[in-house]
C-alpha cells in the first residue's frame, strides 16, 4: 500500500515519495499566541497530526519530523499586551502574553489528543536565519531597501530567467488578480502594488532587532519571512511537506515560496502542500458578529476532546466542514461505544480497512466506517486502530467516571437505584420498576436491560 496525498501545487493526488525515507520533513503553520485557539484553530492541528501519526507509522517514529511553529511577534500580542499589563513596558507584557497564550494553546490541543511536534520554534528565536534570508533577497535583486523597509518583489522574481517557480503558481492567480483580491498595503516607498513587506521599522516601545540590508533603524520581521526561516532553519531548504489552513494558500504560502526558492535558488520549497478547507458553526461563517465564535477551551468545559476530534475527523479534511450541537452528540455516542468494546481490549495491529482508506490522501470519513464495520468482527483491530488514530486515550472506567463527573452524578446512588429496580422486577412491581426508570431518566442515565443484566450510562 502507498500513501496518497493531494497537491495544492499540482492539482492532483500525487504518490508520495519521500525526498529521504529515513528523514521525512514536514511543517505547519502554527498559532500566532494572542488569545484562545477557536475551534476553526483545531482543524489543521487535528488533520496534520493524524498524518503525522500516519507517517510515524509508515516510515518509523524516529525518521519523521514535525515542526509547527509558534508566532509570538505580531501587532495583535502588541496590541493584547499593551491592554492587559498597561504597567509595564511593552517587551515585558509581551512575554507575559506569549507565555499565557502559549500555554493556553498546549493545553487545549494537548486534549484534543495531538501529539506534540518533533520541534516547535517560536518566531522571535530566529531573528538571525530571517535576516540572512532577507540580505539573500536583496543581493539576488529580488528584494530592496525603501524608507527603512525591505520588500519583496514578485515582478522580479518572475523576470528572472531561472528555474525558480512563477510568483502565483501556488495559488493559482495572476498578478492582476492578486492586486484585486488581496488587501494590498499601499505605501509611496513600494515600486509595485504586489511587494509584500520583509522586514519594517519598530514603533516607539515595540519589541525590535538590528535591521537587514545596512539599515540603521532597528525593525522587525514581516510574518511571512517568519516561516521561512524556522523551515529553512529546522528542515532545510527543501522538504517533504507544508500544511496549513485553505486561508494561507494565499499570500502567506505564496509568499513562503517565493522567499525561500529565491533564496535558495530552489525550485520547490515544499514537495507537497497540503491544506484543510475552511470550518462553519451551524451553517454559518464563524464570526463574534453572529455570536458564534467559539474556542476549544470553551467546547472542552462540555465536552472531552476526543469527542472534538472525532467531530473534526468525519468530514475529510479537503472539505468544509459544519461544526454543529447534532454531530457533537453523535460523536459522543460513538465514542463512549468505542470505549466500551475496546478501551481496555490488548491492541492488535491496525486493520488493513482503515489504513487503506488513511493511506488515499487522509480518507478519515471512510477510516471511520470502517472502524464501525470493525465493531464486531476485530475487537484488537479496533483497538488498534483507533489508538493510531488518536483515541481511546484512558480506560473505559475512566471514560465513564469523567463523564459522570462532567454530569454531576453519584455512581452509588445510581447502582442503588438500580438495585432496588431489579428487586422490584423480580416481584413483579412494575409501577415502581417504571417509576425507578423514569428517575434515573430524569439523573440523565440511560439504562440498558440484557440477559446479563442491567448496564447504564450517562445520557449525552
Amino acid at each position: 500500500m502507498e500513501l496518497r496525498l493531494y497537491d495544492t501545487l499540482s492539482r492532483e493526488k500525487r504518490t508520495f515519495v519521500p525526498l529521504d525515507a529515513n528523514n521525512v520533513r514536514m511543517y505547519v503553520c502554527g498559532p500566532t499566541v494572542y488569545d484562545f485557539a477557536h475551534i476553526g484553530n483545531a482543524r489543521p492541528v487535528i488533520v496534520f497530526d493524524v498524518l503525522f501519526r500516519l507517517l510515524r507509522h509508515l516510515y518509523g517514529e524516529a525518521h519523521v519530523k514535525y515542526v509547527r511553529n509558534i508566532t509570538d511577534v505580531d501587532d495583535k500580542i502588541n496590541d493584547r499586551a499593551a491592554r492587559d499589563f498597561p504597567g509595564l513596558p511593552l517587551n515585558e507584557a509581551i512575554r507575559k502574553v506569549t507565555e499565557q497564550t502559549g500555554k493556553q494553546f498546549h493545553a487545549d490541543v494537548d486534549a484534543l489528543g495531538a501529539l506534540r511536534p518533533s520541534v516547535e520554534p517560536r518566531a522571535t528565536e530566529h531573528i538571525g536565519e530571517m535576516r540572512e534570508i532577507i540580505e539573500r533577497l536583496v543581493a539576488g535583486g529580488f528584494a530592496y531597501v525603501a524608507e527603512d523597509h525591505v520588500l519583496f518583489s514578485p515582478q522580479a522574481m518572475n523576470a528572472a530567467n531561472s528555474t525558480l517557480p512563477r510568483y502565483g503558481a501556488l495559488s493559482k492567480r495572476s498578478l492582476d488578480e492578486m492586486i484585486a483580491g488581496a488587501r494590498v498595503d499601499v505605501a509611496p516607498y513600494k515600486r509595485d502594488a504586489t511587494d509584500f513587506v520583509l522586514w519594517k521599522p519598530s514603533k516607539p516601545g515595540e519589541p525590535s532587532w538590528p535591521s537587514p540590508a545596512g539599515i540603521a533603524a532597528p525593525g522587525r520581521p514581516g510574518w511571512h519571512v517568519e516561516c521561512s526561516a524556522m523551515a529553512w532553519k529546522h528542515l532545510g531548504e527543501y522538504f517533504d511537506i507544508h500544511g496549513g489552513g485553505i486561508d494561507l494558500v494565499f499570500p502567506h504560502h505564496e509568499n513562503e515560496v517565493a522567499q525561500t526558492c529565491c533564496a535558495f535558488h530552489q525550485e520547490r520549497m515544499a514537495n507537497y502542500w497540503m491544506h484543510n478547507g475552511f470550518l462553519q458553526v451551524e451553517g454559518e461563517k464563524m464570526s463574534k458578529s453572529l455570536g458564534n465564535f467559539v474556542t476549544i477551551h470553551e467546547l472542552l468545559a462540555d465536552w472531552p476532546g476526543e469527542v472534538l476530534r472525532l467531530n473534526m475527523l468525519k468530514t475529510h479534511y479537503h472539505s468544509p466542514i459544519d461544526w454543529t450541537m447534532k454531530s457533537l452528540e453523535e460523536s459522543a455516542r460513538t465514542l463512549d461505544d468505542w470505549y466500551r468494546a475496546a478501551a481496555d481490549v490488548e491492541p492488535g495491529k491496525p486493520a488493513a480497512s482503515v489504513l487503506e482508506p488513511l493511506l488515499d490522501d487522509l480518507n478519515t470519513p471512510l477510516a471511520i466506517a470502517a472502524l464501525h464495520g470493525l465493531r464486531g468482527s476485530d475487537v484488537n483491530g479496533l483497538a488498534a486502530s483507533l489508538r493510531l488514530l488518536g483515541f481511546l486515550s484512558e480506560s473505559a472506567a475512566q471514560w465513564e467516571g469523567r463523564k459522570q463527573q462532567a454530569s454531576g452524578v453519584d455512581a452509588k446512588d445510581v447502582e442503588r437505584l438500580i438495585s432496588e429496580r431489579t428487586a422490584a422486577r423480580a416481584r413483579k412491581d412494575f409501577k415502581e420498576s417504571d417509576r425507578i426508570r423514569d428517575e434515573l431518566a430524569a439523573m440523565g442515565v440511560t439504562i440498558k436491560d440484557s440477559k446479563d443484566g442491567t448496564t447504564w450510562e450517562i445520557a449525552r
